[in-house]
């Protein structure tokens, strides 16, 4: 089979398509032929070894794939050949096939198609995990979601508006701003780039109050505002660092807030609850089949174009979500 892979560690281009090795099947595992896989920040990271988890060298990146079940493990009961499944793999998924632990592993509804379900696991399942299990999100809450053209961001406003909370969205490029509010239909937007007092803006738009929750994949400068712009009792989702700065909080803003710092490590909650992991896939399947749940796809593209596509995430060039495609994709889910 086919795969990208990382041989080295290093930029994007440096990703070869080559012929590799089934890999091994243990028990409990599942062998899935990837129909599509999702592009995210934390593959540009594993290739250049700067991510939490360093897999030996050679592998493929890629975290989340959707495809249909080629063979179980001798001790898995709940899938069999020829199940939709959305495989979370945290590497190789950039790939013709994939191997995922059986818990990891979340069934595709038929009125699923393969790319948005190559597309949920990573940002939909972090958002909701945060929303719902971290925060508790409540209805008419004001959202605040930074890097909100991203991934993380578009997934979070989207589940956002199904728990009926009003969104604030941020980010630093009007034009991909606008494309979210296109999408989206938000109000409330707000360049960080070219406002420093961005916070300001966040407190005018909640008459003072400040936002309830703030969902923070972006880290640096961003997350030290949140906590000059959150309500009392509100809820700091720490979610990642995309800008390349871990920040520190200062401990008598969180006192006089009266507010949560709180993290959010979706991938260590699927391993610890998967069967919790799964009910939240129900509702996002539910929601998905309601038509009220929206994924924004920017791009899709060829397996063999996966260096393209992390390139432009690296460059901040998408909104939304990047899908690859392998010849088992046969389209047709928009």
């Amino acid at each position: 089979m086919k795969a990208m892979l990382c041989t080295k560690y290093g930029p994007p281009n440096s990703l070869v398509l080559s012929e590799v090795q089934r890999a091994p099947l243990g028990p409990h595992d599942v062998r899935i032929g990837v129909h599509a896989a999702g592009v995210n920040f934390p593959d540009l990271l594993i290739i250049q070894g700067l991510y939490q988890f360093k897999p030996e060298l050679p592998f493929a990146p890629g975290g989340e794939v959707a495809g249909e079940v080629i063979e179980t493990g001798s001790e898995v009961t709940d899938f069999a050949p020829g199940d939709r499944v959305i495989g979370m793999t945290r590497w190789n998924g950039y790939a013709e096939e994939a191997v995922a632990a059986a818990h990891r592993c979340v069934a595709i509804p038929a009125s699923v198609g393969m790319r948005v379900a190559a597309g949920l696991s990573l940002t939909y399942g972090t958002s909701y995990h945060a929303l719902v299990q971290r925060a508790a999100l409540r209805p008419d809450e004001t959202l605040l979601v930074h890097g909100a053209a991203g991934g993380i961001g578009t997934a979070a406003i989207d589940i956002g508006q199904c728990l009926g909370a009003r969104i604030v969205a941020t980010g630093g490029n009007d034009v991909k701003l606008q494309a979210v509010a296109a999408h989206y239909r938000v109000e409330h937007l707000i360049n960080y780039d070219t406002d420093p007092d961005w916070k300001d803006q966040v407190k005018a738009v909640t008459d003072g109050r400040g936002a309830d929750v703030i969902c923070d994949p972006v880290g640096g400068d961003v997350f030290e505002k949140s906590l000059r712009c959150i309500n009392w009792e509100g809820r700091l989702l720490v979610v990642g660092f995309t800008s390349g700065t871990i920040p520190s909080a200062r401990a008598n803003l969180i006192l006089l807030k009266g507010c949560s710092v709180v993290g959010v490590f979706w991938g260590a909650y699927a391993n610890k609850d998967p069967a919790g992991n799964r009910v939240n896939f129900q509702q996002l399947f539910r929601w998905l089949e309601q038509g009220r749940l929206r994924p924004l796809i920017a791009r899709t593209l060829p397996l063999r174009e996966a260096a393209a596509a992390l390139t432009m995430l690296e460059r901040r060039e998408v909104v939304g979500k990047v899908i690859l495609t392998t010849d088992r994709y046969e389209g047709g889910d928009g």
